[in-house]
């Protein structure tokens, strides 16, 4: 599984993207649930956001969900940190 996010917005308006591949990994079923729970709960959509706060753009293996400070959902919240903390 692949895993995508893209974050824009903020109050530099810097963009910042990441991926995660999930093949091999020991912990991949953990990372598809997580993945599947955010995408579900994610907007199809852009939504409007806040000033100043984040939008991102989550993408796995080609569906695209959106969401956006501050109504992140907690599934949402932990797969975006993980991919931008782990992924290249």
């Amino acid at each position: 599984m692949r895993i995508r996010v893209r974050r824009t917005g903020g109050f530099a308006g810097i963009e910042r993207q990441a991926e995660v591949d999930t093949s091999g990994r020991p912990d991949a079923s953990e990372w598809h649930t997580l993945a599947e729970r955010a995408i579900a709960s994610g907007d199809r959509t852009p939504p409007a956001g806040v000033p100043d706060g984040f939008s991102y753009e989550i993408t796995v293996d080609g569906r695209t969900a959106y969401a956006a400070d501050p109504r992140l959902t907690e599934d949402q919240r932990e797969l975006i940190s993980r991919v931008l903390k782990e992924g290249a």
